[in-house]
């Protein structure tokens, strides 16, 4: 007999912690995938056994178990009542969602190609260059993923500049919608527990995921 129960009318949304493990990887583990399911829908979805089983790609107490897990490790929240994703275009809510995530204010995304598509607090001509930059980086970590990943096995894809005692100056983390690959590129110190980290995944895979709304 299982030992987990589902509690009736609640809805779960990842937090900044479980919108940072969904974004930083490309992965397919149970927990990956529900984290990312959560943050396909424009609401909060209701959590049901039918859905989590969907989610996660397990049957019975074993959906369950990989919700427990999740909250467990901090990475998924419960609310009495639905969360809706911010309304608008990526266009006006990025100046909004992108200055808190660094000390400074500081703080670009640039898609695949190199190219911003917002910026705060740069230049216009260092906008364009480091997004210019992000392309190189992401370039040069794919290249040499035999090395990090699976010899060193360090579990991130992120690069920065460091200063002496090794504190990240200027870090450019990759953010992965399904196949996707962004780039957000911070100045300073980042401040992924923020709130608009999980509005900034949230609205990228609203947009982007190719499997947004589902599993209802």
């Amino acid at each position: 007999m299982s030992t987990y129960r589902l509690i009736d009318k609640r809805f779960a949304l990842p937090t900044p912690a479980g919108a940072f493990h969904a974004a930083s990887q490309q992965n397919s583990d149970p927990i990956h995938s529900l984290l990312c399911a959560l943050l396909q829908h424009e609401a909060t979805p209701e959590l049901t056994q039918q859905a989590l089983e969907q989610w996660t790609g397990l049957a019975g107490a074993d959906a369950q178990e990989a919700l427990f897990r999740a909250q467990s490790l901090g990475w998924v929240e419960g609310y009495k009542e639905p969360h809706s994703a911010q309304p608008g275009t990526l266009e006006e809510l990025l100046p909004n969602l992108l200055p808190p995530l660094s000390d400074c204010g500081k703080a670009l995304l640039a898609d695949s190609h190199g190219f911003h598509v917002s910026a705060s607090g740069f230049t216009h001509e260092a906008a364009i260059e480091l997004s210019a930059l992000s392309a190189d980086i992401a370039s040069l970590d794919s290249r040499h993923k035999a090395l990090t990943h699976n010899n060193l096995r360090l579990p991130t894809s992120a690069w920065a500049l460091v200063d002496a005692a090794g504190n990240s100056q200027l870090g450019f983390w990759p953010l992965y919608i399904d196949e996707q690959r962004f780039v957000l590129v911070l100045q300073g110190i980042p401040r992924f527990n923020k709130s608009e980290f999980t509005s900034l995944v949230w609205a990228l895979n609203t947009r982007y995921s190719s499997n947004k709304g589902e599993s209802q």
